[in-house]
């Protein structure tokens, strides 16, 4: 399979390991931005084949984990309203808010419907002229296309029945938070390459220069990862710091313009919360003035608190890179896939998730 298999090649990944063991002269800390990455690293096993020196930490790129409790008690509160069809993709359903998540919602009888396009959206809100359509529209640039499509397909057909309720955030912000914390560790990253695929990596050089920091747009197969980490090795060790594209068969630096062009008509940059992290300023996606008509944050009001109960998730020391999910002392026990207590433990791209699938089958990451 083109792309895949010539990236999961086990002579190529001994190749880049024993480079990596090569350069590596000194200790190194790296932040894998990417949920996605997380996975794949501990899937593939990748990290017992890094120098003992290299340290690799896990960054706030899971955006079922980084939307704030609020919005899932706003999308919660929608869901509870009589005539109201909530469309979500499935990771959202299981992710805990105040106190309980969409997925008892669903079982309790409120339409919540999952879709695998925000498209779907758009035909369900056509085909009940009598309901009110609502997408909870979650992700990082990636994803955004394709809400915003939605929204755009929703204003030409004329639907007054649909409404998106947006948690739509930014990475570069992100990045840079992490790097202003005083107790920042992160000497080089890897940036998520899907995301470089949408805006292309034109922002993040003048992250790179003015945190001297070195940041490698990487993919996610395991040729991938070890060869991102072996371009930001190598800049490290030469004091160098700028933007490098490992992931060249799919990111062009100006990234893609079409796709660009439609966010831009559809959404503005707004300030946004992060679970567990707090406002970043101007670092979420929210709609422009002549698409307000379809925001659901404004036609279903809602006064909802920022804080809510404590149950112990440390999910944002975790989406900061500051602690593993193994030292959280839930992890495992009170807190499960099953029984999840924070939003890492339920996404795909979550760090716990992660952690929980695969602690049993792969060594420990260096540094525990």
């Amino acid at each position: 399979m083109k792309y895949v298999d010539e990236y999961r090649q086990p002579h190529l990944v001994r190749t880049l390991s024993d480079a990596l063991h090569k350069i590596t002269t000194k200790p190194w800390t790296i932040m894998e931005v990417c949920g996605g990455q997380t996975h794949s690293i501990a899937k593939f096993g990748l990290h017992a084949l890094l120098p003992k020196s290299l340290r690799l930490i896990h960054g706030p790129g899971c955006p079922v984990c980084v939307t704030p409790i609020h919005l899932i008690d706003h999308a919660l509160h929608i869901a509870a309203q009589p005539n109201t069809i909530l469309c979500s993709f499935g990771d959202m359903l299981r992710v805990p808010g105040s106190h309980t998540n969409l997925l008892s919602m669903k079982a309790k009888g409120s339409d919540i419907r999952i879709v695998h396009s925000p498209l779907e959206s758009v035909h369900i809100a056509k085909h009940n002229p009598h309901k009110q359509v609502i997408l909870f529209a979650v992700g990082f640039e990636t994803t955004a296309p394709a809400n915003a499509m939605a929204v755009y397909q929703a204003k030409q057909l004329e639907l007054k029945n649909f409404f998106l309720l947006a948690s739509h955030v930014l990475v570069p912000p992100a990045m840079q938070c992490i790097l202003d914390s005083p107790d920042n560790e992160v000497q080089a990253f890897l940036a998520a390459g899907h995301v470089c695929t949408i805006t292309g990596y034109r922002d993040y050089h003048a992250l790179a220069k003015t945190y001297k920091t070195p940041i490698v747009v990487t993919g996610f197969e395991p040729v991938d990862i070890l060869q991102g980490l072996y371009l930001c090795v190598q800049q490290l060790e030469n004091n160098a710091c700028y933007v490098e594209n490992q992931y060249q068969r799919s990111v062009q630096e100006q990234g893609n313009l079409h796709t660009q062009s439609l966010l831009n008509t559809v959404f503005k940059i707004v300030d946004r919360q992060w679970r567990g992290i707090g406002r970043i300023s101007s670092s979420g996606l929210g709609l422009q003035d002549p698409y307000a008509d379809y925001d659901a944050a404004i036609q279903f009001p809602i006064e909802t608190p920022l804080t809510c109960r404590d149950n112990g998730c440390i999910s944002g020391l975790i989406l900061q890179g500051k602690k593993r999910p193994n030292e959280c002392p839930l992890f495992g026990k009170q807190c499960t896939p099953e029984n999840p207590l924070g939003a890492p433990m339920v996404s795909t791209e979550g760090a716990c998730s992660a952690y929980y699938q695969y602690s049993t089958l792969r060594a420990p990451y260096h540094g525990e």
